[in-house]
């Protein structure tokens, strides 16, 4: 898994417990996931549709540096099939689990456009291609 972006854990990201607020940390799951997507799709319409089972296995408090990891579980016709850990940056330790989060990928009029992508593209390879 590739750890893509890290976020810092501030006093308005905390719950009454004083520690991340889930809510805040599946937002920032979700943002970082369609950023993936649109990125792989080369498209900015790209929308959640799915989230399976989300398992909160530690916390995270004011302070920490937290980490989110993605990766690639599948292509399909006009979806990107993704599963995510997020952890903290300077133990390791997960915080959260979720194993499938399905991106779909839509045209102008807003109904689901095939991408047709068979594997992850690296921005870098894309560049070299085009020169």
């Amino acid at each position: 898994m590739r750890f893509h972006t890290r976020k810092w854990v501030k006093p308005e990201d905390l719950n009454a417990n004083n520690t991340l607020f889930g809510g805040k940390l599946l937002a920032w799951i979700d943002e970082e996931c369609a950023l993936y997507s649109i990125i792989q799709l080369e498209n900015k319409k790209v929308v959640t549709k799915y989230m399976s089972e989300i398992n909160f296995m530690s916390t995270a408090e004011k302070g920490d540096i937290i980490e989110i990891g993605i990766e690639v579980v599948k292509f399909g016709k006009s979806s990107l099939t993704l599963n995510c850990e997020v952890r903290n940056k300077m133990t390791h330790e997960t915080i959260v689990t979720v194993d499938n989060i399905i991106m779909v990928n839509l045209g102008e009029d807003g109904k689901s456009l095939s991408h047709n992508k068979t594997k992850i593209e690296y921005v870098k390879d894309r560049l070299a291609a085009q020169e």
